[in-house]
């Protein structure tokens, strides 16, 4: 299954930028399903799991947030705020004509759709958040800064396997196709030679303070009412597991008993969402009428709704 690559302009600080999106399945489709990736990632992180949910028969759109993959660069790293990449894909779902969308994010993708999910009359009718909660520990954004503040640069694909194998070995046990697939689509040739990585350097000046405080949340985890599925790596270390259980028992969302969660062993921030079992839950939680399929390559435990902290 091939994508169709599209892109629109969005009206932002700066004027108009292009955005990237690549849309999966029928544009007839009844559902569709939206996946945002991680903060230095691109859409290309969801091919396997956009095929998977296209082949049930949704149509699913894969936008690159600006400045990142097929996005234009904003005019300035100020630009690059949480404001903007949510008007961004409220765009875009104006643009999809569609009532409703359910939401995969990935990290920032994740708290993307909290936001767009906690607003009033919200398009986002299920929500997935993959290692991402309500509270968002210092620590691992301090991680995240310090690497977005590097100038990497590489003398082959190779070298961008080995780094990406290395740096994002938290994503889990991944095939070596899978590896290769997000090192191909990870970096761009560089004008001085070899390769740079597909994204506007200036996404890191936001992380240019440290940051010493958690991360806290939950005025928009309070204003969420939709089914709601919370993945945690169980090695994350931007979510904790007391995190995820505290959301499993507090907003309007947990208390109609609308929010589950599962962890994954073996991986840690992020799962990258393209092993069996991975892709399977997710599935499952879309379309909850779907026959149960086998369990995959990952350990997984469920948490149901209203778990005591």
């Amino acid at each position: 299954m091939k994508p169709l690559l599209k892109e629109l302009r969005v009206l932002g600080r700066g004027g108009f930028r292009r955005l990237g999106y690549a849309v999966w399945g029928s544009p007839r489709a009844n559902r569709t399903v939206i996946c945002l990736h991680g903060v230095s990632r691109n859409g290309r992180d969801f091919d396997i799991l956009a095929t998977a949910l296209a082949e049930q028969g949704a149509r699913v759109v894969v936008p690159d947030l600006p400045g990142r993959g097929r996005s234009e660069w904003l005019a300035s790293a100020a630009h690059y705020t949480d404001l903007a990449y949510a008007h961004a894909m409220s765009t875009l779902i104006a643009r999809l004509e569609v009532e409703e969308v359910d939401w995969v994010g990935t990290s920032l993708g994740g708290h993307i759709g909290m936001l767009l999910a906690a607003e009033q009359a919200t398009p986002v009718r299920r929500l997935v958040l993959n290692d991402f909660g309500a509270r968002i520990s210092a620590a691992a954004l301090r991680r995240i800064g310090s690497y977005l503040g590097k100038r990497w640069r590489f003398g082959s694909i190779d070298e961008v396997e080995k780094h990406i194998r290395e740096i994002h070995a938290p994503f889990g046990k991944l095939t070596d196709e899978q590896w290769r697939h997000l090192a191909q689509h990870s970096v761009v040739p560089d004008t001085g030679g070899g390769f740079r990585f597909h994204f506007d350097p200036g996404i890191g000046m936001r992380f240019a303070i440290p940051i010493f405080i958690d991360v806290v949340l939950w005025h928009l985890w309070e204003k969420i009412e939709c089914p709601v599925l919370i993945i945690r790596g169980a090695d994350s270390d931007l979510l904790s597991a007391r995190t995820v259980r505290e959301m499993l028992g507090r907003g309007p969302a947990a208390k109609a008993g609308r929010v589950s969660s599962i962890e994954f062993a073996d991986c840690g921030h992020a799962p990258a969402l393209m092993d069996d079992t991975q892709v399977a839950a997710i599935k499952g939680f879309l379309f909850p009428d779907l026959p149960d399929r086998p369990a995959g390559r990952s350990r997984a435990s469920r948490q149901p709704a209203k778990t005591a902290p």
